[in-house]
């Protein structure tokens, strides 16, 4: 019997939750994405010196001195997207700075400026997926994107208002975040769960089948897993975008994989399009969902920012 990182990948397309290309290489995902988080990591690694010190270069060629910082991190994230492209056959996900997820206009801008870095590196838009919060602001810049042809992976995703707005506004996919909502609960009630009580993979399965009930075409891509037990428990899901560690326990088990999730077409016609103030007082009313929405955005803005200085310093050096 094949391993259970092999049955998955036969239900369910399975993305690879990192910037080392070493992992990627190693596990052959379909698609990849990365983070604030994800690549301050691959900063300290060895294969990404050169090409930190390329953007670094780039900056300044290309930015006056005050914009230098922010063109580095920004030709940093695309170079190694493009090396991470070169290893998959699908799409890499690059984040738009967390610091704009309540600036509808200057997360299009950034998404355009990540986009031409790529054209430069000869990557269209057809294998890069731009990553947004997705606060109301961040989903608002994804419908504008997605009219232009600039296609959207909407993260931070922690409720099914959430979901629901981005399906209506066109996005092509979304990332809810599995173990984060598991998190909360934790720490929250003190109770332990299965895999089949887990509230983010309650969470997930109830978005992908409103999804499919409504005829939606947005992804669901389950993200930020704490165990394996998750993973499995969205078998059968769009997409699932697994870290190397985890990916390696799936390898090297076995046994009968099940599938839960399945696509049995749209059997309802889509709501009335959900309105600004109906998106915000669900959130409001959510205490997880408000919470690790703000957390999420908090934390990868300060890792953006810790990348920022390690390039600040290199540029003074």
């Amino acid at each position: 019997m094949s391993s259970l990182l092999n049955q998955l990948k036969a239900v369910t397309t399975v993305v690879a939750d990192t910037g080392d290309l070493d992992s990627i290489a190693q596990f052959r995902p379909v698609d990849a994405t990365t983070n604030p988080s994800l690549l301050l990591n691959a900063s300290q690694q060895e294969f990404s010196k050169e090409m930190l010190t390329s953007a670094i270069n780039y900056a300044k060629q290309h930015a006056a001195p005050a914009q230098q910082v922010a063109l580095a991190c920004d030709k940093f994230a695309v170079e190694v997207g493009t090396a991470i492209s070169k290893l998959v056959p699908g799409r890499v996900s690059t984040e738009v700075d967390a610091r704009l997820s309540f600036d509808r206009d200057a997360t299009i801008a950034k998404a355009r400026q990540l986009i031409a870095l790529y054209r430069e590196n000869d990557i269209g838009a057809d294998r890069v997926l731009i990553k947004i919060a997705s606060t109301w602001e961040g989903i608002q810049a994804a419908r504008a994107l997605e009219q232009e042809g600039i296609q959207c992976n909407l993260t931070l995703l922690f409720h099914k208002a959430q979901a629901i707005a981005c399906a209506e506004a066109n996005a092509y996919l979304i990332s809810p975040f599995v173990g984060r909502i598991l998190d909360w609960y934790k720490a929250h009630t003190g109770d332990d769960y299965t895999a089949d009580t887990d509230p983010g993979v309650l969470s997930v399965r109830e978005i992908y089948r409103y999804y499919k009930d409504h005829g939606y075409k947005t992804i669901v891509m389950g993200a930020s897993f704490r165990n394996i037990g998750e993973v499995l428990a969205l078998a059968g899901c769009d997409r699932l975008t697994i870290s190397p560690a985890l990916l390696s326990e799936l390898e090297q088990q076995d046994g009968e994989l099940t599938v839960y999730l399945r696509d049995h077409g749209a059997q309802n016609t889509a709501p009335d399009m959900m309105t600004e103030a109906e998106f915000r007082w669900a959130m409001n009313e959510d205490a997880m969902a408000t919470e690790k929405l703000a957390e999420g955005i908090r934390k990868f803005a300060a890792d953006q920012a810790k990348l920022e200085q390690l390039i600040q310093s290199q540029l003074t050096a």
